[in-house]
């Protein structure tokens, strides 16, 4: 189904910092270059995640093949592709040229393929979409689409184009293409529970992996391997990672928020080695129509875990989560509405079998990342919120010209954040330190 979210507001408010993107290609739709019919695809980022995405595209019905893969190191390269061929040897033809290692990689994959998929960190992601669009390929990209406010305009350019020349973008926000999510939602807006006026938005958890640094490591290197703790990288976990549950609030809201406020800190995860992000942040996002939502995540490992999405209307409220539950009561407390989908498919296939099925048709029917790139932004605007304390409007942050990104790509050239003598990396200061 092609995605009917409302983005006007958010067009509206950055036709101007985006621009408008001129096409001089003609429309395509549905193409692919294989002779057979084979639909050729290459993967960039070829970690859990991006094996994880080869696995599902392979695992469609539509007549695939894997032909490239591209990553910044071998070693996961060559790990994914041992998986692949254990797994879909028919369906695998990557002879050794088409293996790709470096900050390049991605251009000489992509022109191998007529579908790519991208899972690596996200940081990279928008020059990477920028140069699968222009070299008209369909796209399957995991989620969250930048790190930065120069980072989402790149992206908004390039949804444009890709839109422009009716190239399928499928994003990895997989409650989208999750059966509860959608009927729930769908309840709510037929107006099940009347207004949305506020919710609550919870990814809780003792947090991710670490990568500890070795002697032999530029400092490019160790960044780029430990990449969830950088955020040039990885913009932090409430971008990364609770990126979810904000796309489903602004889904349920119908909009994006107007402005941010919050608090967090590093009160648990603080050694050298958890970089420069924090290890909790509690958000108030407040949208046009009045509506407030509250956003809590967290990275502390003893603790009550908690990964769902409850919000209350005029009429009503709901509960969801990424158990298959979806659940609507009326003002009185009555249920009115229960999905309790345990037999429910697999959302990150649902995301593949759709994506790969309108493909092998020629039609065009996703269009996700203007979304996907909206929901980010929501996500990095709560980290620009907690990290300087302010009130934060959307529209004046989507206008910085902060960059996170290095000056340059390359093993020895070295990162904007860089660690003391200690091997302690500087992390932001409330109150003091500048954002946008």
């Amino acid at each position: 189904m092609k995605n009917k979210y409302d983005r006007r507001d958010f067009l509206k408010s950055t036709a101007v910092i985006a621009g408008a993107t001129a096409i001089g290609t003609a429309p395509i739709s549905g193409v692919f270059a294989s002779v057979d019919d084979t639909i050729k695809i290459a993967l960039v980022g070829c970690g859990g995640r991006g094996t994880g995405a080869a696995f599902q595209a392979l695992s469609t019905k539509q007549n695939l093949k894997i032909v490239a893969l591209a990553d910044a190191f071998r070693e996961p390269l060559d790990e994914c592709y041992k998986k692949l061929v254990e797994r879909f040897k028919d369906k695998v033809d990557i002879p050794e040229d088409h293996k790709f290692v470096g900050f390049d990689a991605y251009e000489k994959a992509i022109a191998l393929a007529d579908v790519v998929l991208f899972a690596t960190p996200p940081g990279f992601r928008p020059a990477h979409f920028a140069e699968a669009i222009k070299q008209n390929k369909h796209v399957f990209i995991e989620k969250p689409l930048a790190v930065d406010a120069p980072g989402i305009r790149q992206v908004l350019a390039t949804a444009k184009e890709a839109e422009t020349k009716k190239l399928n973008v499928v994003v990895g926000l997989q409650r989208r293409y999750q059966k509860n999510y959608r009927e729930t939602i769908k309840q709510i807006q037929d107006g099940a529970i009347g207004k949305i006026q506020a919710g609550q938005v919870y990814w809780n958890s003792g947090g991710v992996w670490v990568r500890p640094r070795t002697a032999d490591q530029t400092e490019m290197e160790y960044q780029v391997r430990n990449w969830y703790y950088f955020n040039w990288l990885c913009g932090d976990h409430i971008v990364e990672q609770h990126v979810h549950q904000l796309d489903v609030a602004n889904w349920v809201v119908g909009g994006h928020p107007v402005s941010a406020q919050g608090t967090g800190s590093r009160a648990w995860r603080t050694g050298k080695e958890y970089g420069e992000i924090y290890d909790n942040h509690a958000v108030e996002f407040t949208y046009e129509d009045g509506a407030v939502i509250y956003s809590q995540c967290r990275h502390f490992e003893g603790t009550s875990n908690r990964v769902d999405e409850t919000f209350q209307g005029t009429g009503g409220k709901v509960y969801l989560s990424a158990s298959n539950v979806g659940t609507l009561w009326d003002k009185d407390g009555k249920e009115i509405f229960n999905h309790q989908g345990k037999g429910d498919p697999n959302p990150y296939q649902t995301e593949h079998d759709e994506l790969f099925e309108a493909i092998a048709k020629g039609e065009y029917k996703f269009a996700d990342a203007e979304r996907g790139a909206e929901s980010t932004f929501t996500g990095i605007l709560g980290r620009l919120a907690t990290y300087s304390g302010k009130v934060l409007k959307w529209d004046e942050a989507l206008a910085s010209d902060i960059s996170l990104m290095p000056d340059k790509l390359s093993w020895d050239a070295l990162p904007k954040v860089l660690p003391d003598s200690n091997g302690f990396y500087p992390y932001a200061q409330p109150g003091k330190t500048i954002v946008i």
